[in-house]
């Protein structure tokens, strides 16, 4: 079986029916089936998950990711700081990263003041932490791939104006 492929699809389409991947691959459903928990169970299909444009909700929503600056700690480098970040449910996404930051920190909350309070009451003071920069999502665009409902151009259907 061509795990690549099967990988390709479920990325393109999480909610594909075992059935429907088998007859693209070829396959037997059983194999096919047996394939992504193998893959599941070595964490390499981490998770499925769904696109929602919140803007569209009467629910408060705010995304924010912050730039956080660390010192590495002798032995562990970024791992420890990582892994004390990473313990917090209102942390989505975790990166270490090049450029100014070492890490960059994705956040969900309900309103920009759970966000700063989440900044200052508990990623702030861990140990090893020098400084942050928060910035928050003000539009999406696109996420995850998929384009967010956008207005259509309005053209302009002006005439020139020549002197």
């Amino acid at each position: 079986m061509d795990a690549m492929k099967l990988l390709q699809m479920l990325s393109e389409d999480p909610r594909a029916t075992v059935t429907d991947l088998a007859d693209i691959l070829g396959e037997q459903e059983e194999q096919v089936a047996a394939e992504i928990d193998s893959l599941e169970k070595n964490k390499i299909i981490c998770g499925y998950h769904t696109v929602i444009n919140w803007d569209k909700t009467n629910i408060d929503h705010v995304d924010a990711y912050i730039g956080v600056s660390a010192k590495p700690e002798r032995g562990k480098g970024y791992d420890k700081i990582a892994e004390r970040i990473a313990r917090f449910p209102e942390v989505s996404s975790l990166y270490l990263t090049s450029g100014t930051s070492e890490f960059l920190v994705s956040i969900n909350a309900k309103t920009m003041r759970e966000v700063a309070d989440f900044v200052g009451e508990k990623l702030a003071p861990i140990d090893g932490v020098t400084a942050t920069v928060t910035m928050f999502v003000l539009k999406k665009y696109k996420v995850n791939g998929v384009t967010m409902e956008m207005e259509a151009e309005i053209e302009d259907d002006r005439l020139p104006v020549s002197a």
